[in-house]
């Protein structure tokens, strides 16, 4: 890992940490995010509207313009009661408040005529005494809302058990309530508090708390309290978690168990807004009375007294976008409990989310930075679409709510930063690697050392290198017959043709000297058999020459043949850059790049264009290599044996080289021995010489001339590598 990676690592696991720890704590911004991704999910698929015994008995501008306006005599709220008790309603629930006492009773508007004799009063009739001798003995439930001042409580009409210890500090808090009128608490069989979403940021309905609490008690929902009314029973069974007293899972009243939040909120899984669960007011209170088809959907149903006019100012907003009357959201609570398509936020979810930004936002730090951007993208949308596919089959198969939005944006953001990080910085480091090494290395060495620039140690290191040079024979005189321009063009043409074939073969191009190039492998990263690579190099070279002297190519005609000499060594060497501050080259020096230098010399002396020293013939054991003698090399004390590349490994496993190799190794003890049968021994040796090289021929006539070079003399092991040596 070099520092610059190292650093966008660090930044992008700190972005994570940022992420990971924003989202555990959970500000308003993300839960707002996260409602309206649920409210979409309910948008595709709302709860289908089922005919269920609940319906709203709706305060409608029929009824007001019917019976005037809002509030309505209280003795009018007593006949409604008691139609629809007689039209056998399981039970009726006010989403009405009755804080204060009617002020449209006869009693109370003689009260404030002055003059009244105060026996004719107590004549009168009241409003609140008629509405509460009315709901006695019905199933009737009335609301209180939530108040800040006073201290006044409702009763609680039902019973509560606890499975585990009791959770008053689970649900939302209630400082006070709005006080309902005495006598109407005392005949009321259920009171319910109508509030839908105390205490959120949101105008919509989205979570209705089923329970709240004063710390010391608590207190049921108007729709909870509606469906305990209607079916007789008297306790609420409220089950917390095994492991925390604040946190609830479910609440079960009668025979029914609805699952709810940690705090005892039930996710309202929304239908559509339809007319068939209102009946207006007016129709039940109609003076020829109910028609059949009223007394038919009121027999056996829960229903909630309230309104929709608009006027009246109950109007809420569902997670659908609908706006509904208040009344409707208590109606659809029902609804759900009795259909059972419940929705449900596990506790662990908040977890897995978290768990899920941590985890996916390293894997795409570490992707984006070690791999490529491309790839981080890749793995960035393959993340979008499986949280997507997940969270929504979550949501219509089993009614689970897990966000995948906070996942998605923080892998989002996490993959721009440490993208932009890797372009600004990285990726900038790797365009000027490739732009000073581009022109002298391969593609694949390139790929290598931007991947792993730690291979990539410049400014001087002792490595072992096999070194190349190459050197066009004759190039003085024909530079003499040619203008400048032609000498250009025809260098052009010549070293671009044979330098490819150090780039095809992973090796460095070091300089063009004149007529000469300089290469070398196993710098500036580590190449694996750099011998058997340089010398495929040259022998690529001599193919590629010959196609192009054949074909004319440099335009000298069919007179005049060009011809190179190439030298290869295997030995230690400094490489590095060298030069000024200003200006440097990336080069190798030392011994070894003279030795390779001075073989190249000697193959005018030998007769042969490729040449190798016998440290990098000791590599090859299956080319087809022929000894070439032991020469005397400038700037060397003792001779040097060079070996003669006839072709690769397939001509040196061929039976023909075989006897070939035989007949040469014959004729070189005899020239050792200055043996007086060599004429008949060269001879042999050219004879099984023709299928090889053409410059065989040329190899073998000095050789004639060069028996001294295989007589005993001593010879330089030169730079032989210790894995050879031993």
């Amino acid at each position: 890992m070099t520092r610059m990676q190292h650093i966008g690592v660090v930044l992008g696991l700190a972005l994570v940490a940022a992420f990971t720890l924003l989202r555990a704590s959970d500000p308003p911004l993300l839960r707002q995010l996260r409602d309206i991704t649920f409210d979409e999910y309910q948008r595709i698929t709302p709860r289908t509207f089922e005919s269920m015994p609940v319906r709203v008995i709706d305060i409608d501008e029929a009824s007001l313009r019917e019976f005037g306006q809002w509030p309505w005599p209280r003795d009018r709220l007593a006949l409604l009661v008691q139609r629809l008790s007689d039209m056998g309603a399981a039970s009726i629930a006010f989403d009405v408040l009755f804080a204060e006492s009617d002020r449209l009773s006869p009693r109370s508007i003689m009260r404030d005529v002055g003059g009244v004799d105060p026996t004719l009063l107590s004549r009168l009739p009241d409003n609140d005494q008629i509405f509460a001798e009315a709901i006695a003995g019905h199933p009737v439930v009335l609301g209180f809302g939530l108040s800040t001042d006073g201290s006044y409580r409702p009763p609680v009409k039902a019973g509560f058990a606890f499975t585990g210890e009791t959770p008053f500090k689970a649900p939302p808090r209630m400082k006070a309530a709005t006080p309902i009128r005495p006598q109407l608490q005392i005949n009321a069989a259920g009171i319910g508090h109508i509030s839908l979403n105390p205490g959120t940021y949101s105008s919509a309905v989205r979570r209705i708390p089923l329970l709240l609490s004063d710390g010391q008690q608590l207190y049921p929902n108007l729709a909870l309290e509606a469906l305990r009314v209607a079916q007789g029973a008297s306790t609420y069974i409220v089950a917390s978690a095994p492991d925390a007293a604040d946190t609830l899972t479910s609440i079960k009243v009668g025979d029914f168990v609805v699952p709810v939040t940690a705090s005892g909120e039930l996710w309202l899984y929304t239908s559509r807004d339809a007319a068939e669960r209102y009946i207006s007011a007016a129709r039940v209170l109609d003076p020829d009375g109910p028609s059949a088809e009223v007394a038919a959907a009121i027999q056996g149903s829960i229903l909630f007294v309230g309104t929709s006019s608009a006027g009246l100012q109950d109007i809420r907003t569902t997670a659908l976008g609908e706006n509904v009357p208040g009344v409707s959201m208590h109606a659809q609570t029902v609804e759900q409990i009795l259909s059972g398509h419940f929705l449900s936020r596990p506790d662990w979810a908040d977890g897995m989310e978290i768990l899920l930004i941590a985890v996916l936002g390293t894997c795409l730090v570490m992707v984006t930075t070690f791999v490529s951007p491309a790839v981080g993208l890749a793995c960035g949308l393959l993340i979008t679409e499986l949280a997507l596919t997940a969270s929504w089959v979550a949501f219509s198969e089993w009614g689970l709510l897990f966000d995948p939005l906070a996942p998605i944006i923080a892998g989002s953001i996490i993959h721009f930063a440490a993208t932009s990080f890797r372009i600004l910085v990285i990726d900038r480091e790797r365009r000027e690697v490739r732009r000073a090494f581009g022109q002298y290395l391969s593609p694949s060495l390139l790929h290598r050392i931007e991947h792993n620039p730690d291979a990539l140690r410049l400014g001087g290191d002792d490595r072992e290198l096999t070194v190349m040079f190459v050197d066009v024979r004759g190039f003085t005189t024909l530079s003499e017959r040619l203008q400048p321009a032609e000498v250009v063009r025809f260098l052009n043409t010549l070293l671009d043709a044979l330098s490819r074939h150090v780039v095809a073969h992973e090796g460095t191009l070091d300089k063009f000297i004149g007529d000469s190039i300089m290469a070398f492998w196993n710098a500036p990263v580590d190449v694996a058999d750099h011998p058997a690579k340089a010398v495929r190099a040259a022998l690529a070279m001599r193919e590629t020459l010959a196609g192009l002297n054949a074909t004319d190519a440099f335009g000298f005609g069919a007179d005049y043949t060009v011809g190179i000499g190439i030298g290869i060594h295997t030995g230690l060497a400094c490489v590095g850059n060298m030069g000024a501050e200003s200006r440097f080259n990336y080069s190798a020096v030392g011994d070894a790049v003279n030795v390779a230098a001075r073989i190249e010399g000697c193959c005018k002396e030998v007769g042969f264009d490729i040449l190798v020293s016998e440290t990098t013939a000791a590599t090859l054991p299956t080319f087809a290599l022929l000894d070439a003698g032991a020469l005397g090399l400038k700037g060397k004390s003792s001779r040097a044996r060079l070996y003669a590349i006839v072709g690769d490994e397939t001509v040196g496993l061929s039976a023909s080289f075989a006897l070939l190799e035989t007949a040469h190794q014959t004729l070189v003890e005899a020239l050792g021995s200055r043996s007086t049968d060599n004429r008949k021994l060269l001879a042999r040796a050219r004879q099984r010489a023709q299928p090889f090289a053409a410059a065989l021929p040329e190899f073998y006539r000095r050789l004639a001339r060069r028996a001294d070079h295989f007589r005993e003399a001593p010879t330089e092991k030169i730079d032989l590598p210790s894995e050879q040596a031993s």
